[in-house]
């Protein structure tokens, strides 16, 4: 039986962070705590083993400028003002003023898929803009493309993301009025060198990149018919939101209404 007893740790450094962390079993992160705070108070997170709290561990702040470093106990409000798009956008749409000061860049990439709602805002960005994110875990510390730890089935504490700035970016989504506002479907777009990379959130457990799409458009397919190669590639599931025949019908919507704005920045440029 699991012990009620709950140890806390709070590190002073990243490596002290590190070791706490270990293999990540029996470890509870509280980043920001606007996911984790509201499941323990309904009960829904179970008691016992460690917590590791992070707001000591120099994990925060945002460096360079191409690429750029954001370390994961950013607050999102911070993401936000720094203005690298589509990121930027994608933060300043979290909730609101309260929710992204106090969530963290981290909190966010790794959240898991919500009861209610999707979750995981900045994934859809983060996809389009060729970030690497560098967490550690059982077999130590590593780098690797934000697919690949998405796609990873494994328990790691993220330290830091990197991204490229785009050429051209572009971020909408469909939301649902709430007091603290959430999304309901997201797609992102960026351009590198003449290349577009597009991803939509809140169509299945995770955002996803949409390969098919943007396949159809290197092939010269018009925006309309390319958008509704996006069926092929993503799961949306029912929640209180929204239903996934609303999502299905909406994501072509919102792919070209992205692609749009991509081309209307880059006819400015």
């Amino acid at each position: 039986m699991r012990s009620s007893y709950t140890e806390t740790l709070e590190p002073a450094s990243e490596a002290e962070a590190i070791d706490a962390f270990g293999d990540g079993e029996g470890v509870t992160v509280l980043a920001g705590g606007t996911i984790l705070m509201p499941e323990v108070t309904y009960g829904r997170y179970p008691r016992g083993g460690r917590t590791l709290m992070l707001h000591r561990a120099g994990l925060s702040g945002i460096r360079g400028d191409g690429p750029v470093t954001i370390g994961a106990m950013t607050p999102l409000a911070e993401v936000a003002a720094r203005g690298i798009e589509p990121l930027a956008s994608a933060a300043a749409a979290v909730a609101d003023a309260e929710i992204r000061n106090q969530a963290t860049f981290g909190g966010n990439l790794c959240a898991p898929p919500g009861r209610e709602s999707p979750r995981g805002d900045l994934q859809t960005p983060l996809l389009v803009m060729k970030a690497t994110v560098r967490s550690a875990g059982a077999g130590g510390e590593r780098t690797e493309p934000v697919e690949d730890y998405l796609a990873a089935d494994e328990s790691r504490l993220v330290l830091s993301v990197e991204v490229s700035p785009p050429d051209g970016a572009a971020y909408v989504t469909q939301r649902r009025p709430h007091s603290h506002s959430y999304s309901v479907i997201s797609v992102a777009a960026a351009t590198y060198d003449g290349v577009l990379r597009l991803a939509a959130g809140g169509v299945g457990s995770s955002a996803v990149r949409l390969r098919a799409v943007e396949a159809a458009l290197a092939d010269g397919q018009p925006a309309e018919k390319a958008a509704g190669r996006a069926a092929h590639e993503t799961r949306p599931q029912d929640d209180a939101l929204a239903s996934a025949w609303y999502r299905r019908e909406i994501l072509p919507v919102l792919i070209a209404r992205v692609l749009q704005q991509v081309e209307e920045a880059q006819s400015w440029n």
